[in-house]
């Protein structure tokens, strides 16, 4: 491995390693998407608390499970691809070589695909973790009784969305390992593409969380949320 490559994959754990505090920091100073919809989240699990009929709730909530399920299943095909080729042997290395003949011996490529692989694992890790959660918040909205006091109502509904949040939060670093394992994959065509992969990932991930239409739209969301839940 050349010093290029050491920076290019030292940038590389930097941003993957480094994305989770900065998000942390943005949430505190400006806010983020990931925070802000935890507040919404919260809202709408206080909602769900004076509904008499949770089955929109049920029917959003088996929609994301879906989602996760679907994203889940891909990961684990696209492990199985990888996979065969980091462990199927010399022939198999071969045909993947053929993308960049300067890419150099077997073993920096066998780096690069466990890499994608590494990537790609932590990601079905978290969907699994997601769904898992999101079964549990299901159960509880299922067996949520018709509340008649307010404290139960808050108290349900925090319960709910102490459930609720880490699941999505899970759901959004399995996202998150797909942006980055793109990024290894361009190291397949030397450090130079994995650098500025993984710096185009990291920027575009800010940028959706703190400044993308969405971010504003939701932040705006939160606000008006926020008058209307319960003080802590």
């Amino acid at each position: 491995m050349t010093i290029f490559e050491g920076l290019a994959l030292g940038l590389f754990f930097l941003c993957w390693l480094g994305y989770g505090p900065l998000l942390a920091l943005l949430a505190r100073r400006s806010g983020s998407l990931n925070d802000d919809m935890i507040v919404v989240r919260r809202a709408w699990m206080m909602v769900m608390t004076h509904r008499e009929v949770r089955i929109v709730d049920s029917q959003l909530m088996g929609h994301t499970i879906n989602s996760a399920g679907f994203f889940a299943s891909t990961s684990l095909l696209l492990i199985a691809a990888v996979a065969s080729v980091l462990f199927g042997g010399e022939q198999a290395l071969q045909g993947v070589a053929i993308i960049d003949e300067g890419m150099g011996s077997t073993r920096l490529l066998e780096a690069k695909l466990a890499l994608v692989l590494l990537c790609l694992a932590r990601g079905l890790l978290d969907f699994i973790w997601s769904i898992r959660q999101m079964n549990y918040a299901l159960a509880l909205i299922g067996a949520a009784p018709e509340m008649h006091t307010e404290s139960d109502r808050v108290a349900l509904g925090e319960a709910a969305a102490n459930l609720l949040n880490p699941a999505l939060s899970a759901f959004s670093q399995g996202v998150r390992g797909y942006y980055f394992g793109l990024a290894a994959a361009a190291w397949l065509f030397g450090p130079l593409w994995l650098a500025v992969g993984v710096v185009v990932v990291f920027c575009l991930l800010v940028w959706r969380q703190a400044a993308s239409p969405a971010a504003r739209a939701v932040r705006t969301a939160r606000r008006l949320l926020e008058q209307h839940l319960p003080s802590d």
